[in-house]
């Protein structure tokens, strides 16, 4: 029997980056990409390499375009980091697993690099095919620790847990990161967002943008950890801002929510560096009327749109400036 598992891109609605740092953030996941994972019972345990993984090229050309699809380490130190924890998170438990082994494939068409948790998600569902295979469960809350735990501990990839929240509960979810319920339970207070009315959602993305989530976080973490009063202050003012946003969603204010996502931007960039292509997607947006901010770390932007007359106008200036604009199909999965 072939086990089958999937998980989806993270869109950060509001809040972010304010996950890794006691804040509070508002994320769903979405279905037009996705990464999939095969896993099947062998004689021995394997891992199969996919193209994110080569190391025999035609050419210098094709070693470089590699590169900038998949960044320099591919996907094997994600597979291999997340069985490691797997097994030893059962280890701990006392959780007995049968003596069968596996192989397992992945692949992904999440554009990488893009703050779309496109990492995350082939965790996500690599973990998802070991709890069938073995048949174990995990609560959502562990499940995004142990997922968490591959890129921080193992990788030594700064992370927050709001992208393995949002992909280990598939539904938008409110996410507090209160220090003392962190430290108490261990991961944050989340609350499923049920039958929410989400204002129009697009998402832009222009691929020669991307950046590894640590080139954000390793200096953001550095000053936050020196208690740099600039920092502070930001990461209160994000958590007051998803209060905000998720009051405005109940009542269906549209226009707070909109002027919401644009001050999460604002306040990033008076913060923190952001380049000038990431800056160019946001104002293009907002020329045309719509809100913009980041969906992670940068190369791709989150906002809202009034009605199909915006989102054309929208679609066609930045189809113009070679930025590809999608509408977010929101998992809500029961």
């Amino acid at each position: 029997m072939i086990i089958e598992t999937y998980s989806y891109p993270r869109a950060a609605v509001i809040g972010n980056p304010s996950d890794g740092y006691f804040g509070k953030t508002i994320a769903f996941v979405f279905s037009n990409f996705v990464a999939k994972v095969q896993l099947y019972q062998t004689p021995q345990l394997e891992i199969k390499p996919q193209r994110a993984d080569k190391t025999t090229y035609n050419n210098l050309d094709e070693l470089v375009d590699n590169i900038n699809f998949a960044g320099y380490y591919g996907g094997m130190r994600l597979i291999k980091g997340i069985v490691k924890v797997f097994y030893e998170y059962c280890k701990r438990n006392n959780i007995k697993l049968a003596s069968k082994n596996f192989t397992i494939t992945y692949n992904s068409n999440i554009p990488l690099r893009l703050g779309l948790a496109g990492s995350s998600a082939i965790l996500t569902a690599c973990l998802k095919a070991l709890c069938l295979f073995y048949e174990v469960y995990i609560e959502p809350a562990i499940f995004a620790n142990l997922v968490l735990s591959v890129e921080t501990n193992e990788l030594g990839i700064s992370a927050g847990l709001q992208d393995r929240v949002a992909q280990a509960y598939e539904k938008p979810v409110f996410m507090n990161f209160d220090k003392k319920i962190m430290e108490k339970e261990g991961y944050g207070k989340y609350e499923v967002l049920h039958n929410v009315h989400f204002p129009n959602f697009y998402i832009a993305f222009r691929k020669n943008l991307s950046e590894g989530t640590e080139t954000v976080h390793n200096n953001l973490k550095a000053r936050f950890d020196i208690k740099e009063a600039k920092v502070l202050q930001a990461m209160k003012r994000w958590a007051q801002i998803t209060e905000e946003f998720k009051a405005a969603l109940e009542k269906r204010d549209k226009q707070k929510m909109h002027e919401l996502i644009n001050e999460n931007f604002d306040l990033r960039r008076n913060l923190i560096p952001v380049s000038q292509g990431n800056i160019e997607m946001v104002e293009l947006a907002r020329s045309v009327g719509a809100s913009a901010k980041f969906t992670g770390s940068g190369g791709a932007i989150i906002g809202t749109y009034a009605d199909e007359i915006m989102y054309n106008k929208l679609h066609d200036i930045m189809n113009n400036n070679e930025i590809e604009v999608i509408k977010p199909n929101i998992i809500n999965n029961n």
